[in-house]
C-alpha cells in the first residue's frame, strides 16, 4: 500500500525470514498430477503462526443482522451458500474490518452503505493469529489480536485493538497499520483478496499495461520501483544541498579567517589591559596622596580658626555698647513716666472740668433760651398789639365810608366770581392736557416697542445671514477639503494631531471629527443622523487621559476655552462591541447603527457609549413614527426615534427639528451652495426692509417726543396760572372776612394783650438776671478748664523731645541687639565650624585609612605618583575607549576566544559533513546501481517463474498459453489456447468460454500466489462460470497449492457444492444457510 511505502523495503528482509520454509517449498513448480491431496499428514504444529484469520463476526452488516462467529481453519476454508446468504459480505467485512476503504470492496462508495437499514451501527470483529518468534508484541497482545470496528450511519468508524484476554490495547489507526505491515497483509492487492467483480473482469477487461501494473503491484516490484525513484530524487536534492553547503562553506571559511585574525589581535588588547591595570594602581595611590594633602590642609585650617579671636572680641564690644545705651534709655523712660503720671492726673481733672463745663454751658444755654424765648414772646405780643390797634383804627375808618365803599365790596365779589370761573376753566384745561400726555406716552411706548421689535428681528436676520454666509464659505472651502465643513480650523487641528502623533506625543492617535469618519448608507437620512448626533459630529475620540491632555493643548492653539470640540475618552478597540440583546429590533425600520458605517470600530463604539445608537430607530414618516413609538408599547430595546426631517420622538413626547438641511453629511455641495445664496439674497432684502422701517419708526418717535414735551410745558404754564388765580381768590376771601370783624371785640382783645405784655416784661427781666448769673459761672469754669488744658499741652511739649530721644535710643538699642545677636550667631557658627572641621577631619582620616587599605589591596607597594588624578583618569578613560573600540570591533577577549573556537569547530564540522555527504552520495550511487541491477534480475526472475507456473497450471486443463513481459514498455500480454485449438492463431481471451476464462484467471492467480507472499489468500466465486470438469481441475490445483503452502491460509467462496472434496483436517467448509434477513446463523462442518 502506498501509504506504507516507507516501510516496505525495511520490512522485506523480515518478511522473507519469516517465510523461509515456504520459499523452500515454492522454488520450483511441481509437475505431478494431483488428483487429491497428498497422503502427507501435516500436524497442527506445521501451520502458520502469524497473520492467519482465526474468526470473523458480523452484526448489522449490510443486510444481515448477525453472521458468525466464523472459526476459520489454518489452511483451506470454503464458504459455501446460495446467493444472498452472506458469502461476499464476509469477504467485504474482512476488508473493512482490517481497515480497508469502502471503494476497495467494490460494494459501496462509503462506509455508511454497509450499515444495515434501520440500524445505527454495524460491528465487525476480526481475530488474527499472533504466535511464534515473529509474533507482533506478543507480550502485550498474546497469541491472538482482536480487531473490532464499529461503523455508524454517518460514515464514521472506530477501531479497537484488543489482546487475547479482551483488554483494549489501542484505538489508533497507526497501530492497526503497523500490525498489517508486520503481517504483510495488503488489502488493496487482488492477489491477496480477489472479489467476484474483479474476478469477472480481470483478464478481458484490462489492457496489457494494466495487467503489467497488476503484476508489478502483486509482486511488490512497483513499490520497489517507486522507492528507487524516491531515493534518486532524494539523492538529487541531497546533492544540490551539498553544493549549497559548499557555497556556504566558503562564507564559513571567510568568517573563520576573520575570527582567527581577531584572535591573533588579542595580544595588543592584553598589553593595553596591563597598562590599564598599572594606571588603576597609580590612581588608587594618587587618591591616597590627595586625601592625605586634604587632611593636612584641614588640620592647618582648624588650627588657624582656633587662634582667630575676632568674633569673640566683636561680641564683647557690642555687648558693652548695648548695656550703655540701655542704661541711658532707662533714665529717659523714668523721666517720661513721671511726666506722664502728672499728665494723667491732669487728664482726670480735665475730664471733671470738662463735664462741669458741659453742665454749666447746658444750664447757661437753657437759661439763654428761656430769656430769648421770653423776649421773643414779648416782641410778638407787642407786634400783635400794634396790629390790633391798626385794625381798630381801620375798622373805625371803614365805618364812616359812604355808598361808594359798598360798590367797591361788590366789585371785589364780582372779581372773586370771575376768578373762580377762570380757575374751573384752567382745571378743565389741565385735565385735557394730562389726558393728552397719557395718550402721547402710550403712543410713544408702542412706537419704541415696535422699534425694539424691528431691531430684534433685524438682529435675528443679521445673525442668520452671517451664519449662512459662514456656512457658504465653509462649503466653498470644503470643495477642496472635506474637513472645512466642520470648521475653518479643523484641517489645521487635524494636521497638528498628525504631526504630534508622528513625533510620539500620543500613545494612540486620536480619531475625529466623528462626522468626518462616518458614511451614510441612505443619504436621505442625513438630517435625521445629524439631529441625533448633534455636537458629537465635531467631537474627537481619545484612547486615554494622557492623549486627552495633549489634544487639549493642541486645541488651545486654535480655539478659545469654552468653544472647543468635545473630547470623548474611551479605550480603543479593534472590534465593534457585542450588542446582542441590547439592539432595538423592528421588522421594518432600521436602527441608527444599521444605517451608518465608520472608518474605524472606535467611532461606532464611542457612539454606542455616548449616544446609544443601537437603541435609536430611524422612521422616515412622522405619522408612522408616532404610531410605532406612542401607540402602544415601543419596540424592544428602543428608547427613542428620529424621522427623516429630524423630529425627535419619545414614547410620551414629540419634538420638532429646528433645522431641515444637513450641515455635515450632505452630499450635493452645489445644490446646498445655490440654496444658501438664495437665502442670503432674501436675508439682504429683509435687512434693507427692516432698516427702512426702523428709520421711519424712529422719526415718528422723535416727533411724538417733541409733541409730548410741548404739551408738558403747556401743562406747567397752566398750573402756574392756576396757582396765581387760587392765591388771588384766597386774598379776596380774607379781605372780605376782615371787613366783617367787630370793632368792640378788637378793642377788648387789645386791652387783654396789653396786660399780657406787662407780665411778659417782668418775665424777661427775671430771665435776664438768671442768664447773667449762669454766664458768669460759665466764664469761671472755662477759665479753669483752659488752664488745665494749657498745662497738659505744656507737659506734652516737654515729653516730645524725650520721646524722640527714647525712640532714638530704642532704635539704637535694637540695632545693637541685632548686631549682638549677629556676633553671637557668628561666634556660634565659628565654634560650630571648628567642631565640624574636627568631625570632618576624623571622617577624612577614616576615609584615608580606607583609601590606604584599598590602595594596598590593589597594589601592596606604594606607588610614587607625580601626575594628578584628573590626568590619570583621562588616561584610563582613553584606554577604556580604545578597549571598547577593540571590543566593539573584535569583541571581548573571552568572547573572541570562544567565537574563534566555535568558528574553528563549526568549519571543521561542516567540512567533515560535506566530505562525508560526498562520500555517502558516491557510495549511494554505487549501491543504487547495484540495486537497480538486482531489481532487474529479480523482476526477470519473477516474470520467468510466473510464466512457468502459468504454463504448468494450463497443462492441467490440456491448454497451452503464453505470457509475454515487455519490461521496457511495461506491458504484459497473456494468450490462452483451449484444447483442440493449439494451432489457432487467435488467442484473444474474449474468444474463450466463461469456464475457460475463469480457469485462466485461476491459473494466473495461482502463478502469482506461487511467487508472492501473504498470510492468507481469498477468492470470491472463482468457479461460477466453470463447467464441472474445469471446476474439478481448478479445485485440485488450489488444494495442491494449499498443501505445498501449508503455512498460509486460503479462503475460497463458492455458491456450488463441495461434496466431492476430499475429507481431510486441512479443509474446513462453512455452509451458510439460505438468506433470512431477520436472523442469520451458520453451520460449520469440518471435513
Amino acid at each position: 500500500m502506498s501509504k506504507r511505502k516507507g516501510k516496505v523495503i525495511s520490512d522485506a528482509t523480515t518478511v522473507k525470514s519469516r517465510r523461509a520454509t515456504a520459499v523452500g517449498l515454492e522454488d520450483a513448480p511441481d509437475n505431478r498430477n494431483h488428483q487429491g491431496p497428498s497422503s502427507n499428514k501435516l500436524s497442527l504444529s506445521a501451520t502458520g503462526d502469524i497473520g492467519l484469520i482465526e474468526s470473523i463476526t458480523l452484526k448489522n452488516f449490510m443486510c444481515h443482522y448477525l453472521l458468525g462467529p466464523f472459526q476459520f481453519g489454518p489452511n483451506v476454508n470454503f464458504i459455501v451458500g446460495n446467493n444472498g446468504s452472506g458469502k461476499s459480505a464476509i469477504l467485504t467485512a474482512l476488508i473493512v474490518g482490517l481497515g480497508g476503504k469502502a471503494t476497495i470492496t467494490n460494494r459501496g462508495v462509503s462506509l455508511k452503505d454497509f450499515v444495515k437499514s434501520g440500524e445505527n451501527t454495524a460491528d465487525i470483529t476480526v481475530k488474527l493469529r499472533n504466535r511464534g518468534a515473529d509474533a507482533y508484541k506478543r507480550e502485550i497482545f498474546g497469541d491472538c489480536i482482536s480487531i473490532e470496528h464499529r461503523i455508524s450511519v454517518d460514515g464514521c468508524r472506530t477501531c479497537k485493538l484488543k489482546s487475547k484476554s479482551g483488554q483494549i490495547i489501542s484505538n489508533k489507526k497507526e497501530d492497526l497499520t503497523a500490525i498489517l505491515d508486520h503481517f504483510n497483509i495488503q488489502l488493496d492487492n487482488p492477489v491477496s483478496i480477489l472479489n467476484q467483480e474483479m474476478s469477472k473482469q480481470f483478464l478481458h477487461s484490462k489492457s496489457e499495461t494494466d495487467k503489467y501494473k497488476f503484476f508489478m503491484k502483486a509482486t511488490l516490484l512497483e513499490q520497489m520501483k517507486r522507492d528507487y525513484i524516491h531515493i534518486k530524487h532524494t539523492k538529487t536534492v541531497t546533492r544540490q544541498q551539498v553544493e549549497r553547503q559548499e557555497e556556504c562553506l566558503k562564507d564559513l571559511k571567510h568568517e573563520f579567517l576573520q575570527r582567527k585574525e581577531r584572535y591573533e589581535n588579542l595580544s595588543s588588547i592584553s598589553e593595553m589591559k596591563e597598562v590599564l591595570e598599572n594606571l588603576k594602581k597609580a590612581m588608587a595611590w594618587c587618591l591616597v596622596r590627595e586625601k592625605e594633602q586634604f587632611v593636612q590642609q584641614l588640620k592647618e585650617d582648624i588650627e588657624k580658626e582656633e587662634t582667630n579671636y575676632k568674633h569673640q572680641y566683636n561680641f564683647q564690644l557690642c555687648q558693652t555698647k548695648f548695656l550703655q545705651v540701655e542704661k541711658t534709655l532707662q533714665r529717659i523712660r523714668s523721666t517720661i513716666n513721671s511726666l506722664r503720671e502728672e499728665q494723667e492726673s491732669l487728664f482726670g481733672d480735665n475730664v471733671k472740668l470738662k463735664e462741669q463745663v458741659k453742665v454749666i454751658r447746658k444750664a447757661h444755654k437753657e437759661q439763654e433760651l428761656v430769656y430769648f424765648r421770653a423776649l421773643n414772646k414779648l416782641k410778638q405780643s407787642e407786634q400783635e398789639q400794634n396790629l390790633f390797634r391798626e385794625k381798630v383804627n381801620k375798622a373805625k375808618t371803614s365805618g364812616s365810608l359812604n355808598s361808594e365803599g359798598e360798590t367797591q365790596y361788590m366789585k371785589q365779589q364780582r372779581t372773586l366770581t370771575h376768578l373762580k370761573e377762570q380757575l374751573a376753566e384752567l382745571d378743565n384745561k389741565c385735565s385735557q392736557l394730562n389726558l393728552e400726555i397719557k395718550n402721547n406716552h402710550d403712543a410713544l411706548f408702542k412706537g419704541r416697542e415696535e422699534r425694539d421689535k424691528l431691531r430684534l428681528e433685524e438682529k435675528t436676520v443679521q445673525a442668520s445671514y452671517e451664519s449662512k454666509l459662514k456656512r457658504k464659505n465653509q462649503l466653498l472651502a470644503s470643495r477642496s477639503n472635506k474637513l472645512k465643513r466642520f470648521g475653518d480650523l479643523v484641517p489645521d487641528l487635524v494636521g497638528a494631531i498628525a504631526e504630534a502623533y508622528a513625533t510620539g506625543r500620543f500613545v494612540r492617535r486620536p480619531v475625529g471629527p466623528i462626522g468626518a469618519c462616518i458614511n451614510l448608507k441612505d443619504p436621505t437620512l442625513a438630517v435625521a443622523v445629524e439631529c441625533c448626533l448633534r455636537s458629537f459630529m465635531k467631537a474627537f475620540c481619545c484612547d486615554n487621559y494622557k492623549d486627552e491632555a495633549v489634544l487639549q493643548e493642541l486645541m488651545s492653539r486654535y480655539y478659545p476655552r469654552g468653544n472647543r470640540p468635545q473630547i470623548i475618552v474611551s479605550p480603543f478597540s479593534e472590534k465593534v462591541y457585542n450588542i446582542h440583546g441590547r439592539k432595538a429590533c423592528h421588522p421594518e425600520y432600521p436602527a441608527l447603527l444599521d444605517i451608518i458605517s465608520a472608518t474605524s470600530p472606535v467611532i461606532i463604539n464611542c457612539l454606542i457609549d455616548m449616544r446609544g445608537i443601537e437603541s435609536i430607530l430611524i422612521i422616515k414618516e412622522k405619522e408612522k413614527a408616532r404610531k410605532v413609538m406612542q401607540h402602544g408599547w415601543p419596540p424592544k430595546n428602543c428608547r427613542e426615534a428620529f424621522t427623516a426631517e429630524g423630529d425627535h420622538v419619545y414614547p410620551n413626547r414629540y419634538y420638532t427639528s429646528d433645522f431641515n438641511i444637513a450641515k455635515f453629511l450632505g452630499g450635493d455641495l452645489e445644490t446646498e451652495i445655490s440654496m444658501l445664496e438664495s437665502d442670503l439674497e432674501n436675508h439682504r432684502a429683509q435687512l434693507s426692509r427692516f432698516q427702512l422701517q426702523v428709520t421711519s419708526v424712529t422719526e415718528d418717535i422723535l416727533s411724538m417726543e417733541n409733541g409730548l414735551n410741548s404739551t408738558i410745558m403747556t401743562l406747567k404754564a397752566t398750573l402756574v396760572t392756576m396757582n396765581k388765580v387760587k392765591a388771588a381768590i384766597t386774598e379776596l376771601e380774607i379781605f372780605g372776612d376782615e371787613q366783617i370783624d367787630d370793632i368792640s371785640s378788637l378793642e377788648e382783645v387789645a386791652a387783654e394783650n396789653q396786660q399780657k405784655i406787662e407780665a411778659e416784661k417782668q418775665s424777661v427781666h427775671e430771665a435776664k438776671t438768671e442768664f447773667d448769673k449762669h454766664r458768669k459761672m460759665s466764664e469761671d469754669t472755662d477759665s479753669k478748664y483752659s488752664s488745665v488744658r494749657e498745662r497738659i499741652g505744656q507737659l506734652s511739649e516737654d515729653m516730645e523731645p524725650l520721646k524722640d530721644e527714647q525712640l532714638r535710643l530704642e532704635a539704637e538699642c535694637e540695632r545693637h541687639e541685632r548686631t549682638l545677636k549677629i556676633f553671637e550667631h557668628n561666634l556660634r557658627i565659628h565654634e560650630g565650624n571648628i567642631q565640624a572641621m574636627k568631625n570632618e577631619l576624623s571622617q577624612k582620616e577614616e576615609e584615608l585609612q580606607e583609601y590606604v587599605a584599598k590602595a594596598t589591596k590593589i597594589s601592596p607597594e606604594r606607588q610614587q605618583v607625580t601626575s594628578s588624578t584628573k590626568r590619570i583618569d583621562a588616561e584610563i578613560s582613553r584606554l577604556k575607549k580604545r578597549l571598547k573600540v577593540f571590543e566593539s570591533c573584535y569583541g571581548e577577549q573571552e568572547q573572541v576566544v570562544r567565537e574563534y573556537a566555535e568558528a574553528l569547530a563549526l568549519y571543521r564540522e561542516k567540512t567533515n559533513q560535506v566530505r562525508d555527504l560526498r562520500k555517502f552520495i558516491d557510495r549511494l550511487d554505487n549501491i543504487m546501481s547495484d540495486r537497480q541491477n538486482r531489481y532487474k534480475i529479480m523482476r526477470r526472475s519473477l516474470s520467468v517463474r510466473c510464466k512457468l507456473y502459468f504454463n504448468n497450471f494450463l497443462i492441467k486443463m490440456n491448454c497451452c498459453g503464453s505470457m509475454i513481459f515487455d519490461h521496457n514498455n511495461e506491458t504484459l500480454t497473456i494468450s490462452v489456447n483451449p484444447p483442440g485449438r493449439e494451432n489457432d492463431d487467435v488467442s484473444d481471451m474474449r474468444s474463450l468460454s466463461g469456464g475457460e476464462r475463469s480457469f485462466s484467471t485461476v491459473c494466473f492467480m495461482l502463478s502469482l500466489w506461487e511467487i508472492t507472499e501473504s498470510p492468507f489468500r481469498c477468492l470470491d466465486e472463482f468457479d461460477v462460470y466453470m463447467d464441472m470438469h474445469s471446476r474439478r481441475i481448478s479445485l485440485d490445483l488450489l488444494l495442491e497449492l494449499s498443501e505445498r503452502q501449508h503455512l498460509r491460509q486460503f479462503v475460497f467462496i463458492t455458491p456450488l457444492t463441495t461434496s466431492h472434496l476430499p475429507k481431510t483436517s486441512l479443509i474446513k467448509i462453512h455452509q451458510l444457510q439460505n438468506p433470512e434477513r431477520i436472523r442469520s446463523h451458520t453451520g460449520d462442518e469440518d471435513v
